[in-house]
């Protein structure tokens, strides 16, 4: 299943990040201020109507001149902080990624798109599933990822968050019903195995979210139960195998102690026992051993056979 999602995933990357041009853009907004007042004091002097009207009219064009200089220098300029990146788009043509924190400078018809690089958590919403048994259980996870590739997370799917966030919760869906809630045959469960189970969980989810340009740091299960309508059932279920694993033990010790006892008695000669006698003390032993009440003695004046 997975290489077939990584093989899909593959077949749908038509564009990968590189690394947009720029120019410095404090050294462009100086020159853009320059330019501004430049320009307000040229027309400020070609306004007044005593000014020949040809020098005029050349005044007012280099002001204007100038002023349109600088607005598409205040046009070009980008900010890129720390944990952010700006996807570079001319004439619907992807450019390149800046991903250097600082004032940039770039084609002032360019369209800047801002994509957040920084780690996120999506916690999903909990999903009621079958488990590999046929049990209802309801089951939730938290997904920490982060975009690694930003040209991907905005062409090659349509909203790169919903997409990973509809994807983690197919892959919790399918994780849950792949496997049964707890296992007594030793195969993997989703209660006794959780760390190989997150393992698969996100290796599932980054195949899925590949295409997306996004990178899969980690998840866990936050919530694993039986659904409430069959909770009580499987909650006596488990206390009846709770108590015949313990009855099992109790019995298992109190034979080994029955015969440490007939071995240690029969080593030291302490008393001689025929076989009816044995089966009476043994008998005896038992009751006393896995009774889960205090037994109380009774002491017989007779013989075993009167």
């Amino acid at each position: 299943m997975g290489a077939e999602i990584l093989a899909a995933a593959s077949r749908t990357q038509q564009v990968a990040e590189n690394k947009g041009r720029s120019l410095p853009g404090v050294p462009v907004l100086v020159a853009g201020v320059v330019l501004t007042l430049a320009g307000g004091g040229v027309l400020g002097a070609g306004v007044p109507s005593s000014s020949p009207g040809a020098g005029r009219d050349t005044l007012i064009g280099l002001g204007v001149l100038l002023l349109l200089v600088a607005e598409l220098g205040f046009h070009g300029l980008t900010s890129v902080i720390a944990g952010q990146a700006r996807v570079v788009q001319l004439f619907g043509r992807y450019r390149g990624t800046l991903r250097e924190p600082g004032l940039h400078w770039v084609n002032p018809f360019a369209k800047r798109r801002r994509v957040s690089t920084r780690i996120r958590n999506l916690e999903t919403a909990v999903a009621k599933v079958n488990d590999l048994d046929g049990n209802p259980i309801e089951i939730a996870a938290v997904v920490v990822w982060q975009v690694h590739d930003t040209a991907q997370a905005l062409y090659a799917v349509d909203a790169f968050a919903k997409f990973v966030a509809i994807q983690c919760e197919t892959a919790v869906r399918h994780v849950a019903s792949s496997y049964p809630y707890t296992s007594g045959d030793g195969t993997l469960s989703l209660r006794e195995n959780a760390e190989e189970i997150t393992q698969r969980l996100s290796d599932e989810i980054a195949a899925r979210v590949l295409s997306a340009g996004v990178t899969i740091i980690e998840s866990r299960l936050t919530r694993l139960s039986y659904a409430p309508e069959i909770a009580q059932a499987m909650l006596r279920q488990q206390q009846a195998s709770a108590v015949v694993g313990a009855r099992t033990r109790i019995v298992e010790g109190a034979v080994g102690m029955v015969q440490l006892a007939l071995q240690r008695l029969q080593e030291e000669e302490v008393v001689e026992l025929d076989e009816e006698r044995k089966a009476a003390m043994v008998s005896n032993l038992l009751v006393v051993l896995c009774s889960e009440q205090a037994t109380q003695q009774v002491v017989n004046t007779g013989s075993l056979y009167q």
